[in-house]
């Protein structure tokens, strides 16, 4: 599939978008400006939700987690009108569980575990592209840039080398999708599942053979619960959040790689900008990701009646924020389609905000800088293949899955 195809945003036709329609979501952008400013509170009869574009309201929903809550999903296929289970992963938690969890799993998930990894994160970089050298073409997401972040969560969660690549397999599974039911279908369950029961059983082992390790973090902190009483992670919860890490962790820095390959080799002066000033690199890893956003859709739920643009949603409504427009909304970015590395900003969405901001993002940043640091040190040029380049779509995640260049 050709990521250059059109989206069915013709004037003359009436304005509809949904996350699962594969002809709006290879380049989304035209419709998504079309719903900034023709209609910035959108209704989709068809899947029953409601769709935030512009920046301003997509960044008020993230900072009011009372009003849009996670608790019934942040996935448009799983949203119902029932609660995850408290002890469920914790972006399908409000506070006060929220709170007390992510208190919790921060201190386990510390600045300085991260910058630890820095020195293995540079070492797993070079050698994944030094094995490339000599090579006219390959494939930067599979060869690269899909290995990488899979690698760095399973060393920080203490994985065993040998079953790396099993891990990696099964969060390849869970984000199989299938037409007309996105996620929810026997693949993704299946490996959602063995996945679960994998980290469980590590879990369980780091209670009898504790080690330095983010999963043994987990079994020893405490957490306070709502009656004043310390107590460890539950098991379910432990798991929980093991799986959340591994597979947001995994997929999202892939494609962000993904996206700094392709636009990176469309924008040849900037690139040979940051070959010869890497001190660029961090500014150009917030443009990308207000660029192109990894997870350019998150859903939350109504809890209360808010109008917003001449339009009353309703109490327990699904809404969907989508970040992907707000970081290429102009009213907030001016000249937002333009991918500028030199570009001031205040902030961007990508990685939410409010209580739900994500974990691991300066883990991320970190994956997204060193990444660039020794692609650009190697290779100054390369072109990609968009002919055979290969994007992954689900109602959450856009990206490469494929992403073939020529140096």
């Amino acid at each position: 599939m050709s990521f250059t195809q059109p989206s069915l945003n013709d004037h003359g036709r009436d304005l509809y978008w949904d996350p699962f329609e594969t002809s709006l979501r290879v380049d989304p952008y035209p419709n998504w400006k079309r719903l900034r400013d023709e209609a910035p509170a959108y209704y989709n009869e068809r899947y029953d939700f409601w769709a935030l574009s512009r920046f301003t309201d997509v960044d008020a929903a993230h900072r009011d987690a009372k009003l849009f809550s996670s608790a019934h999903g942040t996935v448009l296929e799983i949203m119902t009108h029932d609660q995850f289970s408290r002890d469920g992963m914790m972006i399908f938690l409000d506070p006060p569980d929220h709170t007390r969890l992510r208190r919790l799993v921060s201190k386990a998930f510390t600045p300085r575990r991260i910058a630890e990894l820095e020195g293995s994160i540079r070492e797993l970089c070079i050698r994944l592209l030094d094995e490339r050298r000599g090579e006219a073409t390959w494939d930067y997401v599979q060869q690269f840039g899909a290995i990488l972040p899979a690698s760095v969560i399973a060393t920080l969660l203490g994985v065993p080398d040998q079953d790396q690549e099993e891990v990696r397999s099964m969060i390849d599974q869970i984000f199989h999708i299938e037409p007309g039911v996105g996620m929810i279908n026997d693949t993704s369950i299946i490996a959602m599942a063995g996945l679960h029961g994998y980290v469980s059983e590590q879990l369980r082992d780091r209670r009898a053979h504790p080690r330095d390790d983010l999963l043994t973090d987990l079994v020893e902190a405490e957490i306070v619960d709502e009656t004043g009483v310390p107590r460890h992670l539950t098991l379910e919860e432990g798991a929980s959040f093991a799986v959340l890490l591994v597979s947001a962790g995994t997929e999202t820095v892939a494609r962000l790689i993904g996206w700094a390959g392709l636009h990176l080799a469309g924008h040849p002066d900037q690139r040979r900008e940051l070959a010869s000033d890497t001190s660029l690199i961090p500014n150009a890893v917030e443009e990308l990701l207000r660029y192109e956003s990894p997870s350019p859709v998150q859903g939350r739920w109504t809890t209360a009646a808010v109008e917003l643009h001449g339009h009353v949603i309703p109490a327990d409504s699904k809404v969907l924020l989508l970040t992907g427009s707000a970081g290429r909304d102009e009213r907030t970015f001016p000249d937002a389609d333009r991918f500028d590395i030199h570009r001031q900003m205040e902030r961007h969405v990508s990685f939410g905000y409010g209580i739900h901001l994500c974990l691991g993002a300066a883990l991320a940043r970190m994956e997204g800088r060193i990444s660039i640091e020794e692609t650009v040190k190697r290779y100054p040029d390369w072109e990609v293949d968009t002919d055979n380049a290969v994007l992954l779509f689900t109602s959450t995640v856009r990206g490469f899955s494929q992403l073939p260049i020529s140096v």
